[in-house]
C-alpha cells in the first residue's frame, strides 16, 4: 500500500507507540509496519519512558494510552509537547470519560480515539493528525460539542476578564474552518490561499493564544466567545 502523497516529502511518518501492555504495543507495531509511509521508531511502557523516548527519537506522531503506571498519558503529553512541540499526540484509550477527553485536549493532544476503533483505521488516523487534522472518536465528539455549548452559555454570567489577544479577520476565518475539522489543504482551497499561508495563520493563532494544538485553540475560542458552535 502506497501513500507517498500523505507522507512528508516522501519520508515515512515517524511514530512512537506508548502503552503499558506489551501485547497492544506489538499489535500496533505490526499493524503500522505494513504501511510503507509509516515507520515505528520506538515504543515505551509508561509515561516517564515516553517522555525520554520522545526527546531522543523526535517522532512525528505519538500513539499513547492515558491510564499507565508511574506517569499518566496526560502528564506525559504535557511534557512531550513542551520538549517536542512538533509532535502530534493521539490518545488511544479505553476511557470514554469526558474529563479524560478535556484534560487530554488541554494537555495538547491532537486526537482522541477509543481502543474499540477498527484496527485498519489506526494508520489513517496517524496520517490525518500528521496532516494537520484534529481527530476525535465520533462517540466522544458529541460530548465535546455539548461541553462547547455549556462553556459558551456560562460566559454570559462570567465577570469581565483581561481582554483576549485579538485575531485578524483572516485568522478567525481559519479558526472557524479548523473547528469544522478541516485540514490545511482543505482550508487553503476554501479560502483560495496557499497551504503554507494556512500553516502560518495556524501558527500565529496558537502563538497569540499561547496554546499548543489546533483542538485546544478551538476550545479556547469557544470559551472566550470568539467562535460560535451551533
Amino acid at each position: 500500500m502506497t501513500h507517498s502523497a500523505e507522507a512528508r516529502q516522501g519520508d515515512p511518518i515517524r511514530v512512537l507507540i506508548v502503552d503499558d501492555h506489551a501485547l497492544i504495543r506489538r499489535s500496533l507495531e505490526l499493524l503500522l509496519a505494513a504501511e510503507d509511509d509509516i515507520q515505528v521508531v520506538g515504543e515505551a511502557g509508561d509515561g516517564f519512558e515516553a517522555v525520554e523516548r520522545a526527546g531522543d527519537l523526535l517522532p512525528d506522531v505519538v500513539l499513547m494510552d492515558i491510564r499507565m503506571p508511574r506517569r499518566s498519558g496526560i502528564e506525559a503529553c504535557r511534557s512531550i509537547k513542551s520538549a517536542v512541540p512538533s509532535a502530534r499526540i493521539v490518545m488511544l484509550t479505553i476511557s470514554d470519560e469526558e474529563e479524560d477527553l478535556f484534560e487530554a485536549i488541554k494537555a495538547g493532544a491532537t486526537g482522541y480515539l477509543l481502543k474499540d476503533v477498527a484496527l485498519d483505521e489506526v494508520p489513517d488516523a496517524v496520517r490525518a493528525v500528521h496532516g494537520g487534522q484534529s481527530l476525535i472518536n465520533p462517540a466522544m465528539a458529541a460530548k465535546l460539542i455539548h461541553e462547547f455549548k455549556a462553556m459558551a452559555k456560562k460566559e454570559d454570567e462570567r465577570p469581565p476578564q483581561v481582554p483576549v489577544p485579538r485575531l485578524t479577520d483572516r485568522e478567525m476565518e481559519v479558526l472557524r474552518l479548523v473547528a469544522k475539522g478541516m485540514n490545511n489543504r482543505d482550508i487553503a482551497r476554501e479560502l483560495f490561499i496557499s497551504e503554507n499561508t494556512v500553516k502560518n495563520h495556524v501558527r500565529n493563532i496558537l502563538e497569540k493564544l499561547q496554546l499548543h494544538s489546533r483542538m485546544e485553540a478551538v476550545v479556547y475560542a469557544v470559551r472566550e466567545r470568539l467562535l460560535e458552535i451551533t
